[in-house]
């Protein structure tokens, strides 16, 4: 990995920052940024309190960094799944998802083939779909509309350890869909109609997500992030924390179908989003944020906001 390029930007340089919508982007900023660590968010923390214009929080103490490491900038979407399950087995609820064991090291293959996890009491709800199950553990979190209506939510609990491989990738390499046909849908509809094949296609990633039950969280929030606080739709990102702080202010500039400019507040993380201008934007939840999430495989760029005291030090 090459080294980090920092530059730092005026504000008059990003495109699209004097129309933006600075509050909705603060009411965000605030919601996680008395968790961050380090004298100089804990200063703006204090300043946030006390409410003060939003877009003049923005420009007085923070300045704007490009931060670089070689590879193209990189957005795509990942929203939370609504879908049918159980908190008991028996048909057509077949499919596990586990709790975290204590014993983290196994591969998928052992896990949904070899069975190594069963019987241990680590069920927290089956689905009914095995596929189901793969994209709740790529998007992290999710609901589950139980038998009696009722829903539960469940979030991420920890995960294996073992590498993450893009079942997308691996279908382009193999000349099942060129670079710009495949999305969650054309590999869902792929590993549907391809049976076994299909279902070995997803052994392929030996990374497995471990999930826990969050349904304490009002049906009106967000699920929760890496920050262990609600994200929300249009406003949060993943991001790699080797370069981008947790809960700092990032703004994009998103290419694509659908242009985005925008200030995000960086309150997540993923398996898949690695590099210094890699960024996941959270779209919301069930079948519709999933088909715009879906979508979204775009180049631009993003700036992180740092605080002043930090970057003119």
């Amino acid at each position: 990995m090459a080294e980090p390029r920092y530059t730092t930007l005026a504000f008059d340089q990003l495109k699209g920052w004097r129309d933006d919508n600075h509050q909705a982007a603060f009411d965000v900023f605030k919601t996680t940024c008395g968790d961050m660590d380090g004298p100089a968010w804990a200063t703006l923390h204090e300043i946030a309190r006390a409410d003060p214009a939003p877009r003049g929080f923005f420009e007085e103490f923070f300045r704007p960094v490009l931060i670089e490491d070689g590879d193209p900038t990189l957005f795509t979407g990942y929203y939370e799944p609504e879908l049918t399950g159980s908190r008991e087995r028996g048909e057509p609820y077949r499919y596990p998802i586990y709790t975290r064991p204590d014993d983290l090291n196994h591969a998928r293959r052992e896990i949904d083939q070899d069975g190594i996890l069963a019987n241990r009491g680590l069920e927290l709800a089956w689905l009914t779909d095995p596929v189901d199950v793969f994209f709740l553990q790529v998007q992290g979190s999710g609901r589950i509309r139980l038998p009696d209506g009722s829903m539960m939510r469940v979030g991420f609990g920890g995960k294996n350890g073992r590498p993450y491989t893009s079942i997308g990738k691996l279908l382009v390499a193999r000349g099942v869909f060129g670079p710009d046909q495949v999305s969650a849908d054309a590999i869902r509809d792929w590993v549907h109609a391809n049976g076994e094949a299909g279902r070995a296609l997803l052994l392929e990633n030996e990374s497995y997500v471990f999930f826990r039950e969050v349904s304490e969280i009002p049906a009106h929030q967000g699920p929760l992030g890496t920050m262990n606080r609600s994200i929300t739709a249009g406003r949060s990102i993943a991001i790699d924390p080797a370069f981008v702080p947790l809960g700092a202010p990032v703004w994009i500039e998103k290419d694509g179908d659908l242009p985005m400019q925008r200030l995000m507040i960086a309150q997540d993380t993923g398996g898949a989003i690695k590099g210094a201008q890699r960024a996941d934007i959270f779209f919301g939840t069930g079948p519709e944020a999933g088909l715009r999430a879906g979508r979204i495989k775009d180049g631009g760029r993003m700036v992180v906001l740092l605080p002043a005291q930090l970057v003119e030090s």
